[in-house]
């Protein structure tokens, strides 16, 4: 097959040469003045006797995905970015020299064309063309017309011949434009400023995540790719804007599955005077009136089975999902060594040091985290686990946040804020302790963060949605690489 492209695309370089020779070879003055999407809307219902009389005229270019020659007529189907239109071409109508070049031209070539449109007998809405000229010469042939790109591992590296090829593919990002779209404009409608922050950091904060490192050459320092935008952003908080967020391209030096990609998207959205109770009924609109708006309904397929965001989300705490998933009873879900040897049993760790709230948390990450398909709040995490969300006020042990899990895997996460700076500085300096002793997802040391907080940060709720995710369950995709355009991916060769 290799030998067969590298023959084809000599055939293809040799056509262009002659092209060259004649002339402009990538003409760029052809204003397509219509698309194949809109003139199916406008006029795919009309009947050919009412149509053709008309006489209406078209213009549209694209890439030419089907050719069917025959003697003095031919068909052709264009692609453009909405859909597809059938070209009628005869020697008639473009004279002998440019209906002898169009047939030679091959699939995947981008052509332009005008006509007026008409039905054919078999009712496809069609362009009589009267004028017809190649755009662009296509020097590689596209995959097989009938099964496309048949590797996965090349829709991700080549995702411009997987879109050429595949509707599904372009229809799925699509959708995710349109849910994040429709993200921004909930956000602003609910009084949201969309703000920026700097995407290299001298510190990274914000999740105990590793960081990439790099080198800032003129200032002669060692730089972050953020791992997370929080703590710039509630310096904003600090500074006087009381509703903010962000969508935001993060990075952590992490693995990579069907759910993490080292570079990926996600908002976060700050709320001065709010709690984490608010936090979550907001974020049940936001991923309800993203689905809405990408797909027209909140009850999704995924995997076979259904998501209903329509319903008021669940929510649990830690223990009390243990009881409901684990299949503990209330008194067991609150033993220290049953929990542990459970842990363990699981294949996780469960360090001597962990008390109560954590090994409760670990048992839950091990067993119980999976089996939440339904949108459940997950709440009431220890503080152990939770370096920058505020304690509880009934119960300083445990904090006042939340994650939200679906399908199996988590989409938010979300907390009343610690505005208490030495409470904020005690546990960056437990975090700064950890990294010493070898944890390299351990939060550092931000004094700059510390002293905002000492200016003085109103009660205020934060949240952060991972949008790649999201788009997986919108769009009923098994992996993230399957929306994001250009997966992180391992060098070829």
């Amino acid at each position: 097959m290799e030998q067969d492209d590298n023959q084809l695309i000599a055939e293809r370089r040799e056509k262009l040469a002659a092209i060259r020779k004649q002339g402009v070879a990538f003409p760029n003055d052809f204003k397509p003045k219509h698309h194949a999407a809109e003139l199916s809307r406008q006029f795919g219902a009309l009947d050919n006797e009412t149509l053709e009389p008309q006489g209406v005229p078209v213009s549209v270019a694209g890439r030419l995905m089907l050719k069917r020659v025959m003697g003095k007529a031919s068909f052709g189907t264009l692609q453009d970015g909405s859909g597809r239109i059938q070209l009628f071409v005869t020697k008639d109508a473009l004279g002998d020299e440019v209906y002898a070049s169009f047939k030679h031209w091959d699939l995947g070539d981008i052509v332009g064309a005008t006509g007026t449109l008409f039905k054919t007998k078999t009712g496809e809405l069609s362009v009589r063309v009267t004028e017809l000229r190649l755009l662009t010469k296509s020097l590689r042939p596209l995959p097989d017309k009938f099964h496309g790109m048949a590797d996965q591992e090349q829709k991700y590296r080549q995702r411009y011949v997987d879109l050429i090829t595949d509707e599904d593919a372009r229809t799925r990002f699509a959708a995710r434009s349109k849910a994040i779209s429709s993200i921004r404009q909930f956000m602003v409608e609910h009084h949201f400023m969309e703000v920026e922050t700097p995407m290299l950091h001298p510190i990274p904060g914000g999740a105990n995540a590793k960081p990439f490192v790099t080198h800032h050459n003129a200032l002669d320092q060692q730089m972050f790719l953020r791992i997370a935008p929080e703590l710039y952003l509630k310096r904003l908080i600090v500074g006087g804007f009381e509703r903010v967020f962000e969508i935001n391209r993060s990075f952590r030096n992490e693995g990579i599955s069907v759910r993490h990609n080292p570079e990926f998207t996600m908002m976060e959205f700050y709320a001065a005077y709010w709690n984490h109770h608010d936090l979550m009924d907001y974020t049940e609109q936001v991923l309800r009136h993203a689905a809405r708006q990408a797909t027209g309904s909140a009850v999704l397929p995924y995997g076979g089975k259904t998501v209903d965001l329509d319903k008021p989300f669940t929510r649990l705490t830690v223990r009390d999902s243990l009881v409901a998933h684990a299949g503990l009873t209330v008194e067991e879900a609150g033993d220290t060594e049953l929990l542990r040897s459970r842990i363990l049993a699981a294949g996780e760790k469960a360090p001597a040091h962990w008390k109560l709230p954590e090994l409760q948390f670990g048992l839950f990450e091990a067993v119980v985290e999976d089996k939440l398909w339904e949108p459940t709040f997950i709440i009431d995490y220890p503080v152990e686990v939770s370096p920058l969300a505020r304690a509880s006020d009934a119960n300083p042990a445990i904090t006042e946040r939340f994650e939200l899990f679906i399908t199996g895997r988590e989409y938010a996460n979300g907390f009343s804020e610690l505005n208490d700076a030495e409470d904020q500085a005690a546990r960056f300096l437990a975090q700064a302790a950890n990294k010493e002793a070898g944890d390299e997802e351990a939060m550092y040391y931000d004094a700059d963060f510390i002293r905002a907080l000492e200016y003085g940060m109103p009660p205020t709720g934060g949240c952060g949605i991972g949008l790649d995710r999201l788009m997986m369950l919108i769009t009923d995709s098994p992996s993230i690489r399957d929306v994001i355009l250009f997966p992180s991916l391992r060098k070829e060769g």
